[in-house]
């Protein structure tokens, strides 16, 4: 049994989740909610049991010393509460943690026994793939739900993905079958630019967060944080031929594709967006947000700090993630990640 002492009955919560791991390329999802975190000072009131889900072969704790004592910390998935105010309140609950390595089933009804206490009233887990996407273009961010109902009324693709699947999936179909409303967001990362933070596909899942919950997020440095990564990772391939005629090719592919829509519904959404951040809602950001340390993006395209370019043209991903339609969801690992697919 779930008791959530200190806890205060909250406004229209919305559940916020990302996990590390096979579902996060680029580590954007779990720095989106970080993020969120961070600039709301989120109070974290929950962890799950480190024992019941994690081999710690696998994600190994880490020794650390306070004030000369040492201690431990275990990787695990906590959870925590931001009290949004302004005109229209609406608080979030936060699941940050790591894609467990056992016990699917379990974790994602432990998740959902706290949804249930909260009274939460959308599940909205983040996810990051690789694609054959191009870093010089808006990054693309897909919203599916299983909820043929919640696509209609959203506005978002009912998922047809059959496949392997991670957290994100299992999540997602859990709410489902338990009758809680649940969307996940996928944003595509470039595949020849994996390597974490992707402080842009970060930024593009909180603007599409932002729409989808109708909060004001504050961006604090993000989107300066997202001009430095980009502009680093242009300079990075215009020293290599292949890598910038490549990068072209997936230009032109791109352009030509979102062609109709360019002229249309995807250029009200942005002016939308900016009317709101001009004229509607509260102080400006505040500062701080940080997803990147630095704006030095010299690894991104290599497989050492001095070493070789990566390859520009790596093996084309097979199929996509739960109706996300680009990438493979299996591509979400992040360069280091060990988590496999969670039998």
């Amino acid at each position: 049994m779930i008791e959530l002492e200190g806890v205060p009955e909250l406004v229209d919560p919305v559940m916020v989740a990302a996990f590390e791991g096979w579902n996060d390329a680029g580590d954007a999802a779990s720095t989106a909610v970080a993020h969120l975190e961070r600039e709301w000072k989120g109070e974290v009131f929950a962890a799950l049991d480190a024992e019941d889900y994690y081999d710690f072969q696998v994600n190994r704790p880490t020794v650390w010393l306070d004030n000369g004592v040492r201690k431990v910390t275990w990787p695990t998935t906590r959870l925590s509460v931001v009290r949004v105010g302004g005109d229209k309140p609406r608080d979030l609950v936060l699941v940050r943690g790591i894609e467990p390595s056992m016990r699917w089933r379990s974790f994602c009804n432990e998740i959902l026994g706290f949804a249930h206490e909260l009274g939460v009233e959308l599940v909205v887990v983040l996810g990051a793939l690789l694609g054959d996407t191009p870093h010089t273009r808006p990054v693309p961010v897909s919203g599916v739900t299983s909820d043929p109902d919640l696509a209609r009324t959203m506005d978002l693709e009912e998922t047809k993905y059959e496949g392997p699947t991670g957290i994100v999936g299992i999540l997602q179909e859990a709410c489902t079958h338990a009758g809680v409303p649940a969307v996940s967001l996928w944003a595509a990362v470039p595949h020849y630019v994996s390597q974490p933070p992707n402080p842009k596909a970060t930024l593009a899942l909180l603007n599409r967060l932002e729409d989808l919950i109708g909060l004001r997020i504050p961006l604090g440095e993000l989107p300066e944080d997202a001009r430095a990564w980009q502009l680093g990772v242009d300079q990075l391939a215009a020293e290599d031929s292949e890598v910038a005629e490549y990068v072209q090719t997936l230009e032109e592919a791109r352009d030509t594709a979102e062609l109709p829509e360019a002229s249309g519904e995807a250029i009200a959404r942005e002016f939308e967006r900016y009317l709101r951040r001009r004229d509607g809602g509260g102080p400006p950001a505040p500062p701080g947000g940080h997803a990147t340390e630095s704006g030095d993006a010299a690894p991104y395209l290599r497989d050492t700090p001095g070493g070789r370019t990566r390859s520009p043209r790596p093996e084309r991903p097979e199929t996509g993630p739960e109706g996300a339609g680009e990438g493979s969801e299996g591509d979400g690992t992040a360069p280091g990640d060990s988590e496999g697919d969670g039998d």
